[in-house]
């Protein structure tokens, strides 16, 4: 067994900040790397691809669930809170795991699913061996059903993967679930739900985990008072009134974890997602609660300059108010990846495209591709921590041809076969050009990869210039060299297509999201997200850009952002038309 370490024992930094500007790499277990060539990737898998994410510049990885589960739900149905799937490996992995990336200057955050266990919790079946009315039940929501037989659901609220939200048990009561029956949802009002999350979260931090990432933070308070009221969870309140959704008990809960987390030194770090309108997002990641919360603009946003502009300039202010930081997020293990949707014409109802496999309307993969770099180094040049889906390194659109047997989403049994589901972004990933999986493992993996996911591996694109896999270690270098502060300020250019902004130490940030060419910003190029030609920078581009260090400053044009560093200044007028030519995105100093 590897002795457990505790952050203080490890070489990496103790900064209790190092989460407001870190990239956190989000690592699917399941699908990352397998070791033991049971077609699941697995814990030692991760240990074993430390080193590559070290070498790719990120801070942190994210583990999504790897408890002991049933996998209704890809993991999200847990049935014990503090032990390790025997399919993935072990709490002595875990410890090796912990250790490994201390070792390596990563941080590990681990997901945490407050608002529902699995139907095979020690919990819930305790609760179905018990009676109505029982302290068993009493930790879930059990109610009686509606109709002179009680043969009716107590409401008409509905599963976010369709259907009914309350199940029947043979006893004739119901209980509630907000996504599959098979993740029954915890009573949050009864203090032992209280007391065993909270040692959950102990148990954690005691092995060395520096975080945690809160999965359906917004729904753990309900009102459960009769008569039910409907619900909308796609047009909650501002008011917090909504019956299961971002009620304002629920700040009482976290407030009380902060406290916990707090109890470290350096003091554990958190972050919600919580599907809540932007004004009551940020309640979430105030410093007495989380101190983060998911910014999903981005990721549901289309590509183009005047939205980027206007949901990164609130979700800045969203942060100012909040006392956090604010968090990017292009892709994710619950959305289509965004090399697809952005190689896909404007408004395509992805759910609908992938019951085509894909086929209809033409998926544009080179376009989406370039897009998808572009605004990757457009939210890397951002105040605030990134967030890095498994895989998107290299470039990977979606599968969106998993044969429909192979299929494991619930979404997929739960809405009558007419919605596949995320299975698409959850496939495996290629670490070599050949093999069974592509490197994954030695035999086939539990989801189907497509047939030339093999010109996408590691592998392939390692040490290419120009690979998408050179090109994030290089934006990854460039922002930790450059990243400083937490301040902004918006750069006016003479194309509207153009989104552009000034960072500390002189450096600027430019992303062209148009088809045409605009005048190019005067700079050194640090890094772009594609080859540079004949001095034009592509479309759909992104360009860093700033003054060199080295002298006196130099004069300032217009208005200007002073420089950390008193030898570097940055010029910027909103009036002086940009030299040379912009296709796309850079960074320049």
């Amino acid at each position: 067994m590897t002795p457990r370490r505790t952050p203080s024992d490890t070489p990496r930094t103790t900064d209790p900040n190092w989460w407001r500007q870190a990239v956190v790499y989000q690592v699917y277990p399941r699908s990352f790397a397998d070791s033991d060539a049971d077609g699941i990737g697995d814990i030692a898998g991760v240990t074993s691809r430390v080193p590559y994410l070290a070498g790719l510049g990120v801070d942190a990885l994210w583990l999504s669930p790897f408890y002991p589960s049933p996998l209704a739900d890809g993991g999200y149905d847990v049935a014990d809170y503090r032990d390790v799937d025997p399919k993935l490996g072990s709490l002595d992995q875990i410890d090796e795991l912990i250790h490994a990336a201390h070792e390596h200057d990563l941080r590990v955050i681990v997901d945490l699913v407050p608002n529902h266990t699995s139907d095979q919790h020690e919990w819930f079946r305790a609760a179905l061996a018990a009676a109505p009315g029982s302290p068993e039940r009493a930790r879930y929501v059990f109610r009686e059903g509606a109709g002179p037989d009680g043969e009716q659901p107590p409401s008409d609220w509905v599963s976010n993967f369709g259907g009914s939200a309350w199940t029947r048990v043979p006893d004739g009561q119901w209980y509630l679930h907000l996504f599959a029956p098979e993740q029954p949802d915890l009573d949050w009002t009864n203090p032992e739900v209280h007391q065993d999350f909270e040692h959950t979260l102990r148990f954690w931090s005691d092995r060395g985990v520096d975080g945690f990432r809160v999965d359906v933070a917004h729904g753990l308070a309900k009102d459960l008072s009769e008569p039910y009221r409907p619900s909308n969870e796609q047009q909650l309140p501002l008011d917090g009134s909504d019956p299961l959704y971002d009620r304002d008990e629920v700040h009482e809960i976290f407030a009380a974890w902060r406290k916990v987390l707090d109890s470290y030194s350096p003091p554990r770090a958190a972050i919600a997602e919580a599907w809540a309108p932007a004004p009551r997002r940020v309640l979430y990641a105030r410093p007495t609660e989380l101190g983060q919360a998911f910014n999903f603009d981005l990721l549901e946003a289309p590509f183009d300059a005047t939205e980027f502009r206007t949901l990164i300039a609130q979700n800045l202010d969203g942060a100012q108010t909040s006392g956090g930081s604010s968090t990017w997020v292009l892709s994710n293990h619950d959305v289509v990846r965004h090399p697809t949707r952005y190689g896909l014409p404007d408004g395509t109802d992805t759910d609908e495209w992938l019951m085509t496999d894909g086929q209809t309307p033409p998926l544009d993969r080179d376009g989406g591709l370039r897009r998808a770099r572009a605004a990757t180094l457009l939210v890397l040049a951002l105040p605030g921590s990134s967030y890095v889906y498994q895989g998107e390194e290299l470039g990977l659109h979606e599968a969106p041809a998993i044969p429909h047997d192979q299929l494991q989403d619930p979404k997929w049994l739960r809405t009558g076969h007419t919605v596949k589901g995320r299975d698409g972004c959850r496939v495996p990933i290629p670490w070599t050009e050949t093999g069974p999986s592509f490197g994954f493992g030695d035999t086939a993996p539990h989801l189907p990869q497509p047939s030339d996911f093999g010109a996408s591996s590691v592998e392939a694109e390692d040490r290419v210039p120009g690979s998408t896999l050179s090109f994030y270690r290089e934006a990854l270098s460039a922002r930790r060299r450059l990243q400083q502060g937490e301040e902004l300020e918006w750069i006016e250019t003479s194309s509207p297509e153009v989104v552009a902004f000034a960072r500390h130490d002189g450096w600027r940030s430019y992303t062209n999201f148009g088809a045409e060419p605009v005048p190019m910003p005067e700079g050194a190029v640090v890094v772009t997200s594609a080859p540079l030609t004949d001095g034009e920078l592509p479309r759909a581009h992104h360009r860093l850009a700033g003054v060199v260090a080295g002298g006196p400053p130099a004069p300032l044009t217009g208005s200007s952002c002073t420089a950390a560093r008193p030898t570097a200044s940055l010029h910027r007028s909103s009036t002086r038309p940009l030299g040379g030519a912009l296709r796309g995105a850079t960074i320049v100093v």
